[in-house]
């Protein structure tokens, strides 16, 4: 389990919706983007949040008797999943998309001109 401060808040969620949300937060504030998100917590519950820019989180490790939650991240997980970088948006964001001629030629010397 992870105990998660956000906006001198705690709560409790498990090991895996806690990474997804730091990671997605990362993610977010790398582009300057912020998103609202709900995260289970423990107990039994929802927590929304605004993540990304701005947005401070902090998670840290709780010792706790019993059995964690089995809490389904998969909404976290969709949400990371559309906003991280993949090998194809990058080539996509460095090539182009339509493979028009943009006039740019990487050999052009502007003394030359």
């Amino acid at each position: 389990m992870r105990r998660i401060t956000y906006a001198g808040e705690n709560v409790l969620t498990t090991d895996d919706v806690a990474r997804l949300l730091v990671e997605l937060t990362a993610e977010l504030a790398k582009r300057g983007e912020a998103a609202a998100v709900r995260i289970p917590i423990d107990p039994e519950g929802t927590a929304e949040l605004v993540v990304g820019l701005g947005n401070d989180v902090l998670s840290v490790p709780v010792t706790r008797d019993g059995d964690d939650p089995d809490f389904d991240s998969s909404e976290l997980e969709a949400h990371l999943q559309r906003v991280r970088p993949t090998p194809e948006r990058h080539l996509r964001a460095v090539e182009g998309t339509d493979g028009s001629d943009d006039g740019y030629d990487p050999d052009y010397d502007i003394s030359e001109a």
